[in-house]
C-alpha cells in the first residue's frame, strides 16, 4: 500500500505524483472504514481527500502554517502527517481529537472548532511572520458555508491591506452542514459557471505576450487595471474588489491542477484566494447522496450506510421539534431561527410545515439573535435555536440587542451540557454563566421530555427574553409521575426530606436521583429539587428549606464560575450563613472528548463521585 509509506510528515514529497490518485483512494477507503467503526464526520472529509494532498504536496510541515476553518475536515491532513496508526483512537477518551489540536502535532497550527475564524488566525500568522523576517507560507482552507460568518469578511477585508504572500482557499462545496443559504452561496454559484473564465485567461495571456516588443508591457497593464478581462466573465468581482487576488475556479479532485494554481498562488505579492470545488462525500455513495446525513455520523454499516444502532427513543431534540409544529398551528406569529442547522436543531418539520416563518440565516449566530430581535419588535414570537457552544458568538447581541430591550425573543439552546466526543470545542458548559448575568433574562432547564414540551409552551405564552437550555440525545423519561405546573421562578419538590437537600438542574436530575437512593442506602432521607428555572432564582423554596437543612448540594452540568451553584452560595452567605453549600459543577477547565458517562465520572458529575463529594463535605 502507498499509505504505508507514510509515516511523518512530508513523507508525501517522496511519493511519485503518478501514485497519488490510488493514495487518494486508500485514504478514502481508510476514512470510511474508521468512521464507521467510532463515528465522525465523514462527507466533509471524503470531499477534501485531493485537497488535502496537493496542499500537502506544495508545502512543507510543520515550517507552513495551515489552518482548517472548522476544523472536522482536517482527517486527511492528521493522515498524512504521521497519525494514520492511531485513527483507532479518533474521538475517544485520550485518542485522537476529530478536530486540528496543537498539543496533538507541530503539524496543526490552531485549534479550531467553529467557524469563519481561519482567515484572521492565518492573517495573525503572516503579519509575525513578516515582523520576524520568516519565509514560510500560510494557508487558511475556509469552506464555502463558514463565508456567512461575517467574521470572515472582517478578516478579508484587513488581509487587503497585505504586501506579503497570504493564501486563502475556499473549499466550496455548496453545504455547510445543510445547503447553503444567502448571498455568498449565489455569488459563488455564479462562479462555478465562470470556469471558462481561467483558460480564457491564460490564453489571452499567452498570445498578448507574443506580440512583439509590447506584449508584456500590455500584459502588464490589464493585470493592473482595475477593469480589467476578468470583470467581463465574472460578475461581482467580490474577493478582487476587496482588494485580494483571486484564482480559480479549479476542480478540487484534480490534483495536479489543484497544485499548479497552488504553486501559481505561492508566487503572488499579496493575499491570494484560489476557489476550489469539491463534492461533499465523494467516493462512498451514501455520503455524497445524502451528505447532511454523514457530516456527523455514528458508528455505521459500510455496506447499507445504515446506522448501527436502532432507533431509540425521541431525543430532547425531537420533542422540542415537534412542539415547535404543533404550537406554530394555534400561535401564527411563532417563527423559528436557525444557524445552518434546521435539522440539527429539529426544525425540519416546521420548515415545512410553515415555510414563510422559518429563517434559516447561516453561519452567522451572532445576525441570527439581533434579526430575531427584529422580528419580535415587528410583532413575532421569534425562537432562535442554536447549539450552546455556538450560542457563545453572540453573547454581545443577546445582551445588547435582546435583553437591554426586553424583547420577547425564546432561545432555545440545543447540545447544553457535554456533548461527547466532538471535545472542548463543542461542550455545552457556559451557557448558564453567560445567560443568568444578563438582566431581564429568564433561564429554564427541564428534568426530562414532558418538561421541555411545557416548559416550551412557557416561554411562546411569556412576555420577556427567555432561553431554555436542554441536552443532546435521549429524552429522559424518568419522574414522569411529577407533573406539576410551570410557573415563573418556581422550583418542583419531587421530595421532602430532612436535613440535607440536593437541587438539581436540568439534565443532572437523573442524576440526582441515583445520588437520592445511594444517600438513602445510608439512612439519611434528603430533600430532592428539580430547579427548573436557573434565574430567576427560587429564594422563596431556599428560604423555606433554610429553616430545617444545614447543607445544600447544588449539580449542574456547567462550569462552577458563574454558575447555579455560585449564585445559591452568595445567597445562603447573605441570608442564611448557617446553611452550608456544596456546589456540585465542572471546574476551571476545558472538557475533552470522550463518552459522556466516562467524563461524568472523571470531572465529578456522576452519581458515585457527587456521593463522594457529600461524605467528604459532610465530615
Amino acid at each position: 500500500m502507498i499509505l504505508e509509506k507514510i509515516k511523518k510528515p512530508n513523507d508525501i514529497h517522496k511519493i511519485p505524483l503518478a501514485d497519488f490518485p490510488a493514495l487518494a483512494e486508500e485514504i478514502r477507503g481508510m476514512l470510511i472504514r474508521s468512521v464507521s467503526s467510532t463515528g465522525g464526520h465523514l462527507a466533509s472529509n471524503l470531499g477534501v481527500v485531493e485537497l488535502t494532498i496537493a496542499l500537502h504536496n506544495v508545502l512543507d510541515f510543520p515550517e507552513d502554517k495551515l489552518i482548517w476553518d472548522v476544523g472536522h475536515q482536517a482527517y486527511t491532513h492528521k493522515i498524512l502527517t504521521g497519525r494514520k496508526d492511531a485513527f483507532a483512537t479518533l474521538r475517544k477518551e485520550g485518542g485522537l481529537s476529530g478536530f486540528p489540536k496543537r498539543s496533538e502535532s507541530d503539524c496543526d497550527a490552531f485549534d479550531t472548532g467553529h467557524s469563519s475564524n481561519s482567515v484572521s488566525a492565518g492573517l495573525g500568522y503572516v503579519r509575525a511572520r513578516d515582523i520576524l523576517g520568516q519565509k514560510h507560507y500560510v494557508v487558511s482552507v475556509i469552506g464555502d458555508g463558514a463565508l456567512t460568518g461575517g467574521m470572515a469578511y472582517e478578516a478579508l477585508n484587513n488581509a487587503a491591506e497585505l504586501k506579503t504572500n497570504f493564501i486563502i482557499i475556499i473549499n466550496d462545496n455548496s453545504m455547510s452542514i445543510s445547503p447553503n443559504v444567502g448571498g455568498i452561496s449565489t455569488y459563488l454559484s455564479s462562479l462555478r459557471t465562470a470556469e471558462a473564465y481561467t483558460g480564457i485567461k491564460l490564453n489571452v495571456t499567452k498570445k498578448l505576450t507574443k506580440i512583439p516588443g509590447v506584449g508584456t508591457a500590455i500584459v502588464d497593464t490589464v493585470r493592473k487595471t482595475k477593469s480589467s478581462i476578468k470583470q467581463l466573465f465574472i460578475p461581482g468581482m467580490l474577493f478582487e474588489n476587496m482588494g485580494l487576488t483571486y484564482l480559480g475556479p479549479v476542480d478540487g479532485h484534480n490534483m495536479r491542477q489543484m497544485m499548479k494554481l497552488f504553486n501559481e498562488a505561492k508566487r503572488v505579492e499579496g493575499p491570494v484566494v484560489v476557489h476550489v470545488l469539491t463534492k461533499k462525500g465523494k467516493g462512498y455513495v451514501p455520503a455524497s447522496t445524502h451528505p447532511d446525513r454523514f457530516h456527523g455520523t455514528g458508528p455505521f454499516d459500510i455496506m447499507t450506510g445504515k446506522p448501527l444502532s436502532e432507533k431509540k427513543a425521541p431525543t430532547y431534540t425531537d420533542i422540542f421539534g415537534k412542539t415547535m409544529v404543533r404550537l406554530g398551528k394555534s400561535q401564527k406569529r411563532l417563527t423559528a431561527v436557525t444557524a445552518a442547522m434546521p435539522e440539527g436543531t429539529g426544525l425540519l418539520k416546521f420548515q415545512k410545515a410553515y415555510p414563510e416563518r422559518f429563517f434559516d440565516v447561516g453561519i452567522a449566530e451572532e445576525h441570527a439573535v439581533t434579526f430575531a430581535a427584529g422580528l419580535a419588535l415587528g410583532g413575532m414570537i421569534p425562537v432562535a435555536a442554536v447549539y450552546s457552544s455556538f450560542l457563545q458568538r453572540a453573547v454581545d447581541q443577546i445582551l445588547h440587542d435582546v435583553c437591554m430591550q426586553k424583547l420577547h425573543v425564546i432561545l432555545a439552546v440545543d447540545r447544553a451540557g457535554l456533548v461527547g466526543a466532538d471535545g472542548e470545542t463543542h461542550q455545552g458548559c457556559f451557557d448558564l454563566s453567560y445567560l443568568t448575568m444578563m438582566p431581564n433574562m429568564t433561564v429554564m432547564a427541564p428534568k426530562n421530555g414532558w418538561e421541555l414540551e411545557e416548559m416550551l409552551k412557557f416561554a411562546v405564552s411569556y412576555n420577556g427574553p427567555v432561553a431554555l437550555r436542554y441536552p443532546r440525545g435521549t429524552a429522559y423519561e424518568g419522574l414522569s409521575e411529577y407533573k406539576e405546573p410551570i410557573a415563573l421562578g418556581k422550583s418542583e419538590i419531587l421530595h421532602r426530606g430532612e436535613k440535607l437537600a440536593i437541587l438539581g438542574v436540568g439534565n443532572m436530575v437523573k442524576i440526582c436521583e441515583q445520588v437520592l437512593d445511594g444517600l438513602r442506602q445510608t439512612g439519611a432521607d434528603p430533600t430532592f429539587v428539580n430547579v427548573r428555572f436557573v434565574k430567576p432564582m427560587d429564594t422563596a423554596l431556599l428560604d423555606e428549606l433554610a429553616k430545617d437543612h444545614r447543607i445544600f448540594v447544588t449539580v449542574e452540568e456547567n462550569v462552577k464560575s458563574g454558575g447555579f451553584g455560585e449564585h445559591v452560595a452568595a445567597y445562603m452567605e447573605s441570608c442564611h450563613p448557617q446553611v452550608r453549600v456544596l456546589p456540585v459543577a465542572i471546574w476551571d477547565r476545558f472538557v475533552h472528548h470522550g463518552e459522556v458517562e466516562s467524563l461524568y465520572d472523571r470531572i465529578g458529575l456522576s452519581a458515585r463521585r457527587i456521593l463522594q463529594a457529600i461524605e467528604e463535605f459532610e465530615e
